[in-house]
């Protein structure tokens, strides 16, 4: 009862804030299927997870709950973090992860054997290496001769995310030799009791299809189900939201913004958000008023997007600022003067501005290794997040690695990160092997003790690792299909750390601060930046043939224009323009 209490009144002084929006007010008060419109910096996080918070106190009776589905790791740890503030802890009556989680974890795992899809109890996730091996005789197979089958991989995945119903004509005739290399791609893993990434919600929806007790199932322990980033979650989720919320009875909250889709180029299909908010019965929230950005950047971000929608800023929002630099050379002497001149006068502007708060975004991953070695000459740390980092930062098992080393190195002494937060972490990452209360006990107990004896930063990591591994990784974790991919990401990065190697020397000190801290620009790409806020935004090599693409067709115009979009509304105070002075962006023109 007490729980109940005090998580009620939690989430109720959390929604007064959202009254005076009449726009968020109605959202939280909708009690049936809600779309949810929603602007860059226009609150919907808070909104949808306050409105969870409600869902989950006075609508759903325990043990039924909530499956909130998120556009990847890092959303579902935000959504995550706040219901936990809200005094709702993710795992008792909720799930909160990616479309492959929930289609890995609350349907394929625990209903395999029932399904009609082949499938034994014991499949496993395909690694890298098995699926690179299981492509290679695909294409041996289909195509033959010389040639990399790696560069038939995108478009094979495309075309299995793109025609879902395998047997209807589209699916073959669209392209034959696709059509084909997925179906053989898909018998040799199958042969080997695998199943990959894009398999997951494939074979879920197909599984939700042909049984039709099954949508039955998953509605009876969520009766509610959540989408955040609507837009960017593509065909196979719309078919499951349709056939779970509008043929079985699921309550569906869909939060989103068409005008931030950017993943079209993987099959993400803005117009599906768009049909879903126009459906009778179900009631569509537009949320416009713009809390992050300064009036003069909500102003000019419509020039941006090239359509007016109507956004403003919050009362009271300051002025902002949005600066162009044209700058000669290449990127590599365009990344010098960012650190000599542009940085050093936006410190000067803003002497209390925490490097932190500073993103520096992208078009591609090469401008970031200019900017970092940048970065590297003239002594400023930085956190990248995209595909060149040190370890991809969607990893769930690194990140939660992270938290164990800041733990370490002082956290255990201050509570930041507390203890329960890092256990918790712990078990839902080996919750396949977690099946009773005395092996999570016995799991708590077995981390304490680890981590209590590396309570040293100047510890070399690598030896750390090496124990994380045997005290940890090894009981816990083999068997474990949903880490299969993260512990390979552990392993590649601890090769980084062995003798002659890049990261050599590295301690349990500085991984700790590689993750946390105010002290580090961030670099990333436009699209990794996608839900990220900055006070300052620096968009680097915004240039004519990179923001759009040469030669680009209609729809690469229209999403290269979302993307810049995307980038420009990442700022609060100030957003940067750079870019070759002889051939700028067309929509650097536009706003200029």
């Amino acid at each position: 009862m007490w729980w109940h209490v005090s998580s009620r009144a939690l989430y109720i002084k959390a929604a007064e804030d959202l009254r005076p929006n009449a726009a968020q007010w109605q959202a939280y008060e909708s009690l049936g299927h809600c779309v949810v419109l929603a602007g860059p910096g226009s609150g919907k996080t808070k909104t949808m997870t306050v409105k969870l918070a409600r869902i989950l106190a006075e609508d759903v009776e325990a043990p039924r709950g909530v499956a909130c589905i998120t556009y990847n790791n890092e959303c579902a740890r935000e959504v995550e973090n706040r219901l936990a503030g809200l005094g709702m802890e993710a795992g008792k009556r909720t799930f909160i992860g990616t479309v492959h989680s929930f289609s890995l974890t609350q349907i394929l795992m625990p209903y395999a054997q029932s399904l009609g899809l082949d499938l034994p109890a014991s499949f496993e996730i395909a690694s890298t290496q098995q699926q690179t091996v299981a492509l290679a005789r695909a294409h041996r197979d289909v195509i033959g001769g010389p040639g990399n089958p790696e560069d038939h991989r995108f478009g094979m995945n495309l075309h299995r995310r793109t025609y879902l119903d395998r047997a209807a004509p589209q699916w073959a005739q669209a392209n034959p030799q696709r059509a084909a290399l997925a179906t053989a791609y898909e018998r040799h893993l199958r042969a080997a009791n695998l199943i990959d990434f894009e398999d997951m919600p494939l074979l879920a929806l197909r599984a939700l299809v042909q049984n039709p007790w099954l949508p039955k199932a998953i509605v009876a322990k969520y009766p509610v189900l959540a989408v955040d980033e609507y837009q960017d979650l593509g065909l196979a989720l719309h078919q499951m939201v349709l056939g779970l919320c509008f043929s079985t009875g699921a309550r569906l909250l869909a939060v989103g913004d068409p005008d931030q889709s950017i993943y079209g180029f993987v099959g993400a299909q803005p117009e599906l958000l768009q049909r879903l908010s126009m459906r009778a019965g179900v009631e569509t929230v537009r949320l416009g008023l713009n809390y992050r950005s300064g009036r003069r950047i909500v102003a000019v971000s419509e020039y941006a997007l090239g359509e007016e929608r109507g956004y403003r800023a919050a009362e009271g929002a300051e002025e902002g600022t949005v600066f162009f630099h044209p700058v000669a050379g290449n990127y590599d002497q365009q990344a010098d003067y960012l650190f000599s001149v542009l940085l050093p006068e936006v410190e000067t502007r803003n002497p209390d501005l925490e490097r932190g708060e500073i993103g520096i975004l992208y078009p591609a991953a090469f401008m970031g290794d200019a900017v970092a070695e940048a970065a590297h000459n003239n002594g400023w740390a930085v956190l990248r997040t995209d595909v060149n980092a040190l370890y991809p930062r969607s990893s769930k098992l690194m990140r939660w690695l992270e938290k164990c080393a800041s733990w370490c190195c002082g956290g255990w002494e201050v509570g930041d990160p507390r203890w329960e937060r890092v256990a918790s972490g712990g078990q839902r990452l080996f919750s396949e092997m977690l099946v009773s209360e005395q092996n999570r006990e016995d799991f708590k107990r077995t981390l304490l003790l680890f981590l209590w004896s590396c309570r040293d930063g100047t510890i070399p990591l690598v030896e750390w690792l090496e124990r994380f591994r045997a005290e940890i990784s090894l009981p816990y974790g083999t068997g474990c299909r949903t880490l299969a991919e993260d512990l390979i990401i552990l392993s590649d990065f601890a090769r980084q750390l062995t003798p002659d190697a890049p990261l050599e020397g590295m301690t349990l000190g500085q991984f700790s601060g590689h993750g946390e801290g105010n002290d580090r620009l961030n670099l990333s790409t436009l699209h990794s930046s996608k839900g990220r806020e900055f006070d300052v935004v620096i968009m680097f090599g915004i240039d004519e043939g990179r923001v759009p693409r040469a030669n680009p067709s209609d729809d690469a115009i229209r999403e290269a224009r979302r993307l810049f979009y995307v980038g420009f509304t990442r700022a609060r105070s100030e957003v940067h323009m750079m870019y070759s002075a002889n051939r700028p962006s067309r929509f650097i023109v536009e706003v200029s």
